[in-house]
This record gives structure tokens, C-alpha cells and sequence, in this order.
């Protein structure tokens, strides 16, 4: 099961939601994964089809408690290339759709005319709850989630710019930086910012997965830590390795050019501790002086030592 499955699962599962909540909750899936047929003699018939049987479930479960609307619920194989059944779920015009997709806010009329509504109603988002429904059900009707061990992304897919941008708003309303992108004839509501999937998590009641997110961010970033501690290592290393070896190189120039003994005698002394311990770091050989120099004294001298030998290769240019 993938990972947005198992969200959309886990919301499913939400109970206890007031008459307004699931009004919020179910106009949302609607406008996103609904379609509006009209057939002989006018009449109506509207359906959402989806892959996920809870989903279905739900939508059937809540139409029946708060509206008493008694839907079918149809169900076909998917085509050769998905082994997932597709499930539907049909409001007819017996079952009262004109007046529910109107109360839905999918439908608006004006002076007879029906027309479809691609907004959302304020009035679907009277309280806090009822915005976190209506978000719920944006996620559901048209929601998912990447597998965060790969990546962070969610998104919502919408088919308006005006719902869309809407959504978008809602969303953010709550401290999220959600964005709209078009993408092919769709316009995608995306977030992907770690923290903030969190956040919306939350939001939609997803609690358990937001756990399991939360124990993949901290992995990742121990990780990541874990890995740029090495790496810093690897290259203090790689760069204490590659001056011993400049430094015994020149010291071994002034030896066979000019012999160590012309050396002042503090950096004379370096010079051979150098060569005895060319493994060493500069607070060991530091420390191997009598009296003791610091790790800055160490580095002072061998420096003077390796200005002595270039000016010795300038001379033999």
C-alpha cells in the first residue's frame, strides 16, 4: 500500500463530524473528483469515481447519516494495465442530486438557469472545522502524497484555476506556503516542504501518518548529519595528510640543499620532529617540544620552513 494510501485510509476513519463538517467534507470530494451527466428527458445524475474503497465507503456512509441519501455504489474492473478496481459512487435524480449539488455548492442557478459553480462557497467554511473538512475532502477527491523515504511532496489536483487558487488560499490560511502550477490541463496545488506536510497532516486529522513522517524526517536528518560529519572529517584529514606531506617535502629540500643545522634553532627542532613524525598533528608535535608549543606556534614555524624552501627552488629555477 502506498503512502497516500495509507493517509487517505487513516481520514476515513475520522468520525464524529457534525452535519456542517460532513457538508464541507463531501462538497469538496464532489467539485474535485465529480461528474455531472445529464441524461434522457433532462434528467441529472452525478458520480465520483475513485480507486480507493474507503473513499467510496465514506462517501457513501455520509450521504446516508447526514443527508439521507441512499446512493449506489457500482464497482467495474480497472482496464489491463491497473489491477485496482474502480469504484463509483451515483447520485440520481430520484435521490434528490439537484438539490444536494446545490446545497454542495457544485451547482448554482440564476433566473432558471443551472449552472456549474467552480468556487467554494464561504458558507462551507463557517468555522475552523469546516475549512479543516473541506481541506480533508479537497485531499481525498483529488490529494496525494509521495513516499517521504524518497521525497516531500504533496499536492492536490484540481481541474480550475479558481478553485485552484482558492484551495490555495484556505490552505495557507493556516501558516502553509502551498503554490498553484498548471500542469498539462490541470492545475496543481503543491506543497513540499517537509514541515509544512506535516502541518497539513494535521490539519486533515492524519495523525498516525504524521507520526510515521515525522520518524522518517528525523531519520533522514540524523542521516544527512551523519554523513556531513564524515565528510568534514574526510576532508580535515585529507587536508592535515597533504600539508605533512608539503612539510616533510620541504624539509627534506632544505636538508639536501643546505643542510637543517643552518636552521634557527626553533625551527631546526620542528623540522626533525617533523621528519621522525611525518603521521603526527601540529598539537603532538607541539607537544613533543620541550617546553610545549601550541598547535598556532607549530603551524608559525613549519610555515617559515616551507617559505625558506620555495625561496630555495626559486634559486634553482
Amino acid at each position: 500500500m502506498s503512502f497516500s494510501a495509507k493517509v487517505k485510509g487513516e481520514v476515513c476513519r475520522i468520525g464524529e463530524l457534525t452535519r456542517e463538517e460532513a457538508k464541507s467534507e463531501l462538497a469538496a470530494v464532489m467539485k474535485v473528483s465529480g461528474t455531472l451527466s445529464l441524461g434522457g428527458n433532462k434528467q441529472l445524475s452525478f458520480r465520483v469515481t475513485t480507486e480507493n474503497p474507503s473513499i467510496a465507503r465514506r462517501m457513501f456512509k455520509l450521504l446516508k447519516q447526514y443527508f439521507n441519501i441512499h446512493t449506489k455504489l457500482l464497482v467495474k474492473k480497472g482496464n489491463s494495465f491497473k489491477k485496482n478496481n474502480i469504484y463509483m459512487v451515483v447520485i440520481s435524480e430520484d435521490m434528490g442530486v439537484r438539490s444536494l449539488l446545490k446545497e454542495m455548492g457544485v451547482l448554482s442557478s440564476s433566473e432558471g438557469i443551472i449552472s456549474l459553480d467552480y468556487g467554494i462557497p464561504m458558507e462551507l467554511l463557517k468555522n475552523d472545522e469546516c475549512k479543516k473538512a473541506y481541506i480533508r475532502g479537497s485531499f481525498l477527491g483529488g490529494g496525494s502524497i509521495s513516499n517521504p523515504e524518497k521525497t516531500y511532496h504533496l499536492e492536490f489536483v484540481t481541474h480550475h484555476e479558481e478553485y485552484a487558487e482558492q484551495l490555495s488560499k484556505i490552505i495557507n490560511s493556516y501558516s502553509i506556503s502551498s503554490k498553484v502550477i498548471q500542469r498539462k490541463g490541470s492545475y496543481i496545488v503543491y506543497i513540499k516542504e517537509g514541515e509544512q506536510i506535516v502541518d497539513l497532516l494535521n490539519i486533515i486529522g492524519a495523525h498516525s501518518s504524521l507520526l510515521e513522517l515525522e520518524n522518517v524526517r528525523i531519520m533522514k536528518e540524523m542521516r544527512n548529519n551523519v554523513n556531513r560529519l564524515v565528510n568534514c572529517e574526510t576532508a580535515n584529514l585529507s587536508k592535515t595528510v597533504n600539508a605533512a606531506i608539503r612539510q616533510v617535502e620541504s624539509i627534506k629540500l632544505i636538508q639536501n640543499e643546505i643542510g637543517l643545522q643552518r636552521l634557527p634553532k626553533n625551527l631546526r627542532e620542528i623540522a626533525e620532529l617533523r621528519l621522525m613524525y611525518p603521521d603526527e598533528s601540529l598539537k603532538e608535535l607541539g607537544d613533543l617540544l620541550s617546553p610545549p608549543v601550541g598547535k598556532s606556534g607549530v603551524n608559525h614555524r613549519l610555515r617559515r620552513i616551507e617559505k625558506i624552501a620555495d625561496e630555495l627552488r626559486k634559486e634553482g629555477l
